[in-house]
């Protein structure tokens, strides 16, 4: 066995007020060797990562040994350290868009890079911008050049944080959930990117994700992570072949499971919509005249039965969200769009007011979507109170205790904030805002994509048994294929505002028509070409 090219041994990281993030934590890195640390939210993985560049709080204490290349990088003054990160260790961080900084061209951020680290400028510095936006696979590098982040997808922002990344050819690449807010395909993308990038340099990588479906197409060993301790590791396959330790197990078995709940033969039609259409003009010119239109809609036609989940699935930018907007009435739209037997196209906001109680919708971000300066009770009661509905607060404090109680949490959280809860705590409380006022129907917009995974079973039972409880009819929208296959009776796949494959969600997972679905397919279940075959229909 070679060398370690990193080697890790009794890392400790404690933040003021005595709470140990990462505790003695050890493992090593071979070069070229790709090790995956997972686990859940807040079990220590990405400030392991950040503590090998020493980028965690200041306030911190670090303890332990942390060797790269025969140097304790613990020890390292900082000027020695800054020459370290960027050209010998650097990162790629989950949120691309968070990490780049939007006042700059992506070829000056680059550039910034290459003049710290290798001195280059001007005509040396744009040819090595061009060389590596090419090696990431960035279609027309020349004039993505001067780009600004918001001018790029999350997948072409992925691809510049990798560029960056590879600037200085260094010997260990950091990702720290590098393709989780990505669209299968895309993600796929990029893990393919980063393994021929890896084979063709000859880099090490440590691969940080919850995604255990990742780790095993691309990790030689893999360490799991619990409450700051390393609690299993080993080599990929002996790890999910043969877990040891009972949080691993448990990992590995959280997949959401189950079917979608059945459908009555005779359950009423609830929404009818379309051929629908949302077109957003292009504008030009002093005069901002409208050359196009961006079809983000393109007459898309669905039917929601009571008590059914229709899902909703396609890349970003296919029409899925949008979609779902229209049909509450949220953003404009042309064609019919008929709820409960009523046609509420043509109402105006006033008169869609009093609709609002049997329409709700959950939103992806639940940190987002929640008022941080409003508590769980007030957040949860909000739609009582626009509605009118139970003026005293008492009777309101009853519903909202029932509503969190229904979404499996304590009423007596009531009194504090969003920031005081976990991610899947907050998708609950979202959850709970959303059928406080018994809807009839509710557009979840990727409401588990930003959660872990065992959190991500618990969100989909609890929306089974709700459904199956108050006879819910759910619109489902996701790139999460394996979410939606769990939840889903009807499926329509969207691409560029359009349905190219609908049906019943058995019929489209067991033998999808277009290559496009199949794609889909095979980059969410890490299928391989051959098997992407055995999916054409006979």
């Amino acid at each position: 066995m070679p060398d370690p090219l990193l080697s890790v041994e009794d890392l400790s990281v404690t933040f003021p007020g005595g709470t140990r993030a990462v505790d003695r934590v050890g493992f090593t890195i071979a070069p070229g060797e790709t090790v995956a640390l997972v686990g859940e939210s807040g079990s220590g993985k990405s400030v392991t990562a950040l503590s090998i560049l020493r980028l965690v709080d200041g306030a911190a204490e670090l303890s332990g040994t942390i060797r790269f290349k025969d140097q304790d990088l613990l020890a390292l003054p900082e000027r020695r350290m800054r020459a370290v990160r960027g050209a010998d260790i650097t990162m790629v961080f989950q949120e691309p868009m968070t990490s780049l900084n939007p006042l700059h061209t992506i070829e000056r951020q680059i550039g910034e890079v290459l003049s710290l680290h290798r001195g280059l400028r001007g005509r040396q510095a744009r040819a090595r911008i061009l060389e590596l936006l090419d090696l990431v696979g960035l279609r027309d590098a020349e004039r993505r050049m001067g780009a600004y982040p918001h001018e790029l997808s999350g997948g072409q922002r992925q691809r510049v944080m990798i560029a960056m990344a590879l600037a200085c050819e260094p010997d260990l690449l950091v990702a720290d959930e590098p393709t989780t807010a990505l669209d299968v395909t895309v993600q796929a993308q990029i893990l393919s990117l980063l393994a021929d990038l890896q084979r063709r340099l000859g880099m090490a990588m440590l691969f940080i994700t919850h995604d255990l479906g990742i780790v095993e197409r691309i990790a030689a060993r893999v360490c799991v992570m619990l409450k700051g301790r390393i609690v299993e590791a080993g080599p990929t396959a002996d790890v999910f072949g043969s877990p040891q330790h009972d949080y691993t197990r448990r990992l590995i078995a959280s997949e959401p499971k189950g079917r979608a709940n059945p459908v009555p033969a005779d359950a009423p039609v609830l929404l009818q919509a379309g051929p629908l259409k949302v077109w957003f003009p292009l504008k030009e010119g002093l005069l901002r005249r409208t050359t196009g239109h961006v079809r983000a809609v393109d007459g898309v036609s669905l039917t929601v039965r009571a008590g059914e989940t229709v899902g909703i699935v396609g890349e970003s930018g296919s029409g899925k969200t949008t979609l779902g907007l229209a049909l509450l009435r949220l953003i404009g739209s042309e064609g019919p769009i008929v709820f409960m037997g009523r046609p509420i196209d043509g109402l105006s906001v006033a008169q869609m007011r009093p609709l609002r109680r049997d329409m709700q919708v959950v939103f992806q971000d639940p940190y987002g979507s929640l008022s941080p300066r409003m508590s769980v009770a007030d957040i949860v009661a909000e739609g009582l109170v626009v509605q009118g509905e139970l003026r005293s607060s008492t009777e309101r404090r009853a519903v909202v205790a029932r509503a969190l109680h229904d979404v499996g949490l304590d009423p007596a959280v009531m009194d504090r904030y969003p920031h005081e809860f976990s991610g899947g705590q907050r998708q609950r409380i979202a959850i709970a805002r959303a059928i406080v006022l018994r809807p009839r129907f509710v557009v979840l917009d990727e409401p588990t994509s930003a959660l872990d995974r065992s959190v991500q079973a618990q969100i989909v039972a609890l929306l089974r048994d709700l459904q199956r409880e108050r006879g819910l009819a759910y619109l489902f929208i996701s790139h999460d294929l394996k979410v939606v296959r769990a939840l889903a009776n009807h499926v329509l796949v969207m691409q560029n505002g359009q349905v190219v494959e609908e049906g019943p969600a058995e019929a489209i997972f067991a033998a999808p028509r277009t290559a496009y679905t199949r794609t889909l397919f095979a980059a969410a279940f890490n299928l391989k070409s051959e098997a992407i075959a055995e999916l054409e229909p006979a």
